[in-house]
């Protein structure tokens, strides 16, 4: 088990977003606000992370021909209770989020974890998998809910800060509304895909040129 390498790989070089293109429905739905972003991400963070020690603790058991249907059992039963939390306690943030949190049942990210890595490898590898590829699903989600939220309303932290009306930066005037309509979510999305692209890019340069120079 190698904690720096599961880090580095959900953050950076196996994000689900950017890199897998996972979960992108979801990304470009909801990243309107700061509040939703960082509801939906925390909410895919504990799902994955439970989902994948139960599945890695019942890996030995599941039968091989029917164990994407019990990994979706397993997803569901974590999605419910996650649900049923955010309506108990954050009602707010629930009807905000709508319908995307029963949906988490059939994320890719999640799923694809399960098959790819839960079903695999120990319990303590499996958690640390589940923490890390949530944390990364949910750092690009807030960055670009705030970038849209700033771009589409003129303000930072809405649902959050400011009595959920957030902080304005921007005149009322001079926000370009397409920013939180669907198009504004393909547009980020593509220009973060982009940007961890040109950076994965260059890092695999800069390796091959060390290689070349210590040869």
């Amino acid at each position: 088990m190698n904690i720096k390498k599961q880090f580095t790989e959900g953050l950076i070089t196996q994000n689900p977003v950017t890199v897998q293109l996972l979960g992108m429905c979801s990304v470009m739905a909801i990243s309107t606000s700061l509040f939703n972003g960082l509801g939906m991400g925390l909410s895919v963070l504990v799902i994955l992370t439970c989902a994948n020690v139960v599945i890695s603790l019942l890996r030995k058991i599941i039968p091989n021909k029917v164990r994407i249907a019990c990994y979706i059992v397993v997803i569901a039963g974590f999605v419910t209770i996650v649900d049923l939390a955010l309506k108990a306690w954050l009602p707010d943030l629930s009807e905000s989020l709508g319908l995307f949190i029963p949906l988490i049942v059939v994320n890719c990210i999640i799923l694809g974890r399960a098959e790819s890595f839960a079903s695999k490898n120990g319990v303590a590898a499996s958690a640390l998998d589940g923490v890390f590829q949530g944390l990364g699903y949910t750092v690009v989600l807030v960055i670009m809910s705030v970038v849209r939220e700033f771009l589409g309303n003129g303000t930072f932290g809405g649902g959050v800060l400011n009595g959920g009306q957030g902080i304005r930066i921007l005149p009322e005037d001079i926000p370009m509304l397409g920013m939180i309509l669907p198009v504004g979510g393909f547009l980020t999305l593509a220009c973060v895909i982009a940007a961890m692209q040109y950076f994965l890019a260059r890092g695999k340069k800069g390796e091959k040129k060390e290689e070349v120079d210590e040869g």
